[in-house]
């Protein structure tokens, strides 16, 4: 996260940051739950010989749950891969307007991911999806609402960024 802001213009992306923030400490939290519960799956598989489909199940659930609310907190870090043969020969202005035109297609990537996802999830609500494994979990179209909201939340990155390259833009 940035330094404080100076103006209105500047409070709002610190705003969604701060979120995105909070989204991503959320995922650290997810991610030790998912850990202990394959660990505890692993043992009890083979040291006792028992298993469950529900803890398989939920073990999946999490680690889809890791991934679409982790997603943003990657991008605003900037811990995705990025390839920059032609990008570090750039001048930094080049370089900013290269990254606004990159934010403005994720943006419309994830803005479409969650429009199409939304009736998904609605329709699976409507049925009252489940498992289709005996045993396995019901209300599936909870684990289903994760991808519309995981879009948005990298939407909302896109929006903070874009409007930080902006300032920048500005600035120089």
């Amino acid at each position: 996260m940035r330094g404080t802001p100076r103006s209105s213009t500047e409070r709002w992306p610190a705003l969604i940051e701060r979120l995105i923030d909070a989204v991503g400490r959320l995922t650290l939290w997810i991610t030790l739950v998912m850990i202990t519960l394959v660990a505890i799956n692993v043992i009890l598989r083979y040291s006792l010989s028992f298993g469950s489909v529900w803890a398989q199940e939920l073990e999946w659930h999490l680690l889809a749950v890791l991934i679409l609310l982790g997603l943003s907190h990657a991008l605003q870090r900037g811990d995705n891969v990025r390839v920059d043969v032609f990008y570090a020969g750039y001048s930094a202005r080049m370089q900013r307007l290269v990254d606004l035109i990159s934010i403005a297609l994720l943006f419309a990537i994830a803005a479409l991911f969650v429009k199409l996802s939304i009736p998904y999830v609605m329709q699976a609500y409507s049925i009252n999806e489940i498992s289709q494994d005996p045993g396995g979990l019901p209300y599936r179209w909870l684990i289903k609402a994760f991808i519309p909201l995981g879009y948005l939340l990298v939407a909302l990155h896109c929006i903070a960024s874009f409007a930080r390259r902006l300032m920048e833009l500005r600035d120089a």
